[in-house]
């Protein structure tokens, strides 16, 4: 019997309003300074898909409603909490305070490949993911409980911004 796809109301997917008040996972993601409104609206899309807690916007990273952010989100900057924060080291320090364990996702001197993470249990993790230029600031580096380094084998530097979202996500929830 040849396969098929699924059609949407197979999927048993939750309403907005149900996932509003799903339980979430115990991580967050922090977007530190991120240009490309595509790549913000594909984060929501992630954090939608993984159950994220919240997603912040730090710095420069634009807010919904934008018409590009909409366009790749598909609806989740209304099903995903997510707030501005002008400054991502007093987030950090902040979650840090209340007892979030901060990961930095860079390529550092001293990082942790992601191969070898192990989260450590009942402790709620946030992800900081870097401007696609610069990346991760470095003051929120040096903040950070540790640092974690996607392996690559290409030749290109770096993952893109939303790549690197459903790359940690799915990580993190695989080992949780």
């Amino acid at each position: 019997m040849p396969l098929r796809k699924l059609a949407l109301d197979e999927l048993n997917r939750l309403s907005v309003d149900d996932f509003k008040d799903a339980e979430k996972f115990p991580y967050c993601l922090i977007l530190d300074d991120i240009r490309s409104l595509n790549n913000v609206g594909s984060v929501f899309r992630t954090a939608d898909a993984f159950r994220a807690g919240k997603l912040y916007l730090g710095g420069i990273t634009g807010q919904p409603p934008h018409r590009d952010i909409t366009k790749t989100a598909l609806g989740a900057t209304e099903s995903v909490s997510w707030q501005h924060v002008p400054d991502v080291v007093t987030l950090v320090k902040q979650l840090q305070a209340d007892g979030w364990l901060v990961a930095a996702v860079e390529q550092a001197e001293g990082s942790t490949s992601l191969a070898d993470f192990v989260p450590e249990s009942n402790k709620p993790y946030a992800f900081v993911l870097g401007n696609e230029v610069t990346g991760v600031q470095d003051d929120v580096i040096q903040l950070a409980d540790l640092v974690l380094e996607i392996p690559q084998f290409g030749t290109k530097h770096s993952l893109n911004i939303a790549v690197t979202a459903g790359i940690i996500c799915w990580d993190f929830l695989q080992k949780m």
